[in-house]
């Protein structure tokens, strides 16, 4: 019957400290304003975030809720502390409101995570 209990005991000291070691994403800002920008500048920006857990990120999927927008995750394991960047080039020869949500997949214990992009591209004005 003892051995039970510690075959019991070991089990969940195991389980408790696989769970407590989980990656974690934190980003700077999960939103980026391009406020306002004319037609065919840059569009390429970046959400910078870090691995403040305690095992290595891996970021598994990173899409766009529209074709206009070409997100980039990086390739390898983001080590715990480490920082990294995921790279949004947004097409600014569309004129209008910028209104995009990015959808980042990973193993971190909020295995996905939103971010936004929002702005507004305007027509260059012609000089006469």
């Amino acid at each position: 019957m003892k051995s039970y209990k510690y075959i019991i005991a070991i089990v969940f000291f195991i389980s408790y400290f696989t769970v407590s070691a989980q990656a974690e994403i934190t980003f700077e800002t999960d939103v980026i304003d391009y406020g306002t920008i004319k037609k065919g500048d840059d569009g390429l920006r970046e959400f910078k975030f870090t691995n403040t857990g305690s095992t290595p990120l891996f970021i598994t999927q990173v899409r766009s809720s529209c074709g206009c927008t070409i997100p980039k995750k990086p390739t390898d394991s983001i080590m715990p502390g480490a920082e990294e960047v995921i790279e949004v080039k947004y097409d600014t020869n569309r004129v209008g409101p910028i209104r995009k949500t990015i959808s980042v997949s990973s193993n971190a214990v909020s295995p996905v995570v939103a971010l936004q992009i929002k702005g507004l591209v305007e027509e260059p004005v012609e000089e006469e």
